[in-house]
């Protein structure tokens, strides 16, 4: 299993007019933790794309809880909890001073630059390996 903590502060810009975190902006702090989450294990987004992969998210999914507000220190919790195969599921808790604001998923297909469905690259396999 795989599992990392992303923490980041809420600015005037994710909030909406009740003073909350808009909705939207969670999937944005799923796309930022998990691009960290895979960075922390040796797994950089953009050399995985420089060798014709793209990990596009297929399903996308966020339960609400609780808001968060203008200046929240949230934390992140980002965690892969299978190896990865033709997909990768990665899932996530926003949590506040550990209470949990919202969980949610992600799923993320494995396509080559003309949008056909691939296995998983070799490098990215054996990182994943270290771990499950």
């Amino acid at each position: 299993m795989i599992s990392f903590d992303y923490n980041i502060k809420v600015y005037y810009k994710d909030i909406d007019k009740m003073g909350v975190v808009y909705y939207t902006r969670y999937l944005e702090y799923f796309e930022a933790a998990r691009t960290e989450m895979l960075k922390s294990i040796g797994l950089i987004v953009t050399d995985i794309e420089n060798k014709g992969f793209f990990l596009p998210v297929v399903s996308a999914h966020c339960d609400y809880k609780q808001g968060a507000n203008f200046e929240d220190e949230i934390t992140i919790r980002t965690s892969i909890k299978e190896m990865p195969k033709a997909r990768m599921k990665i899932e996530y808790e926003v949590l506040k001073d550990d209470i949990l604001l919202a969980s949610g998923y992600t799923i993320h297909g494995f396509i080559d630059h003309h949008g056909k469905a691939k296995r998983p690259p070799k490098l990215f396999q054996q990182v994943m390996q270290n771990y499950f």
